[in-house]
């Protein structure tokens, strides 16, 4: 059942008036609405981190919620967007692999194609080249979060989806290989390791960059100006520096490859 909650995740940043026009359109439509921004700080034109964040940030609201996000260097082109099912949740995104590694790691996602018919029974208004997010996913969120449309009125199943950006980790001689996905505000290096990874070495030993850090619980164990890798609060690694930024002292960025290897 639709809760009336939506999340808003965009590249917008908060610049100018495109985040607050499309929570006008939304409550326009359903003034019941209860949005909550879940990130506008996304790096443009990169669905992955936006994906990397809703899939680990989705659970903590919920059941009903309507999830959609807004990161669409494709916008006004013939890119399909699409509207899912998946763990009791609705996520609305344009199809180029935002939520691809969440619809893959949900087994009973029921996704399906926006169509111009799914489109044309709510009388929209020409849409702009441009602002998709205010002519297309703010209406259709807004339709989706009162419960007056489900998913399946928006267009046909689809049994494929644009495939994720990012690889999982690999396994390969004794180590494990990842990446770096973004870098937060205090300069820790967020990397698509989830800590189940972690469970097949006895003492693991992270490097990157040239250096190797020491698998730690929590900033606080480590002296000021101290790097350390710890599992953060989403459950996936990151390398740190205690009081100071990981990402400028190392030089590191998004990107950059993270291995994992047992410590001798």
């Amino acid at each position: 059942m639709a809760s009336g909650v939506v999340t808003i995740t965009t590249d917008f940043g908060h610049k100018g008036p495109f985040v607050g026009v499309m929570k006008g359109v939304i409550l326009a439509r359903f003034r019941d609405a209860k949005i909550v921004d879940l990130t506008h700080e996304i790096p443009v034109h990169w669905p992955a981190e936006a994906g990397f964040w809703l899939q680990r940030s989705y659970y903590y609201f919920s059941p009903g919620t309507v999830h959609v996000a807004v990161v669409d260097p494709g916008v006004g082109t013939e890119r399909d967007i699409i509207v899912a099912e998946a763990d009791r949740h609705v996520f609305l995104a344009p199809d180029n692999g935002l939520l691809a590694p969440l619809l893959d790691a949900v087994a009973d996602a029921a996704v399906h194609r926006v169509d111009a018919a799914g489109l044309d029974s709510l009388s929209l208004p020409p849409a702009s080249a441009t602002f998709h997010g205010r002519d297309i996913f703010a209406p259709l969120a807004a339709e989706l979060a009162s419960g007056r449309l489900a998913p399946s009125d928006l267009g046909p199943r689809a049994d494929d989806w644009t495939p994720g950006w990012l690889d999982e980790p690999e396994s390969a001689n004794g180590r494990l290989v990842g990446v770096v996905v973004t870098v937060d505000n205090f300069g820790n290096l967020i990397t698509n390791i989830g800590e189940e990874y972690l469970e097949s070495f006895e003492r693991p030993l992270v490097l990157a960059g040239g250096h190797e850090f020491e698998l730690r619980e929590t900033y606080g164990r480590s002296k000021p100006g101290e790097y350390l890798a710890l599992v953060n609060s989403f459950g996936v690694l990151e390398i740190a520096r205690a009081e100071s930024s990981a990402a400028a002292g190392l030089g590191l960025d998004r990107g950059a490859p993270v291995r994992i290897m047992e410590a001798g």
